[in-house]
């Protein structure tokens, strides 16, 4: 069994609902994110979870300026870093794109996740 869970680096989106085209994005594929709330990534994460995937470099190393524990440290990658048929290892951010450019980042980490999960049944 598997526990997902999602937060930001960020304090300035905490409590709001998901962008409304990733709303849009998500239901066009069966997945409603309409309730989801913003959350901020907190220390304690790192004793939660197994893997923290981050999404980008400036977001990967925000995270691990919060510990200095190799444990925690070890935990941390790109989640791209998880698709080989990716060359380029940062997720794009679709905000100041259009709806194509959502659908491109929902394709990207669908297909990783379903790489990942394929991975973790073994």
């Amino acid at each position: 069994q598997f526990y997902v869970d999602s937060a930001g680096t960020g304090r300035y989106h905490i409590g709001e609902p998901p962008d409304y085209r990733s709303v849009q994005v998500a239901k066009l594929n069966n997945i409603d994110i309409s309730t989801q709330k913003a959350r901020q990534f907190a220390i304690a994460d790192f004793d939660r979870f197994d893997i923290i995937y981050a999404m980008d470099p400036s977001n990967l190393n925000h995270i691990l300026g919060l510990t200095k524990d190799d444990i925690h440290i070890g935990k941390v990658k790109l989640i791209l870093e998880e698709n080989p048929h990716v060359t380029d290892k940062t997720v794009p951010d679709p905000y100041w794109g259009n709806a194509s450019d959502f659908e491109h980042v929902f394709r990207l980490l669908d297909n990783t996740c379903t790489l990942i999960a394929k991975r973790l049944e073994i």
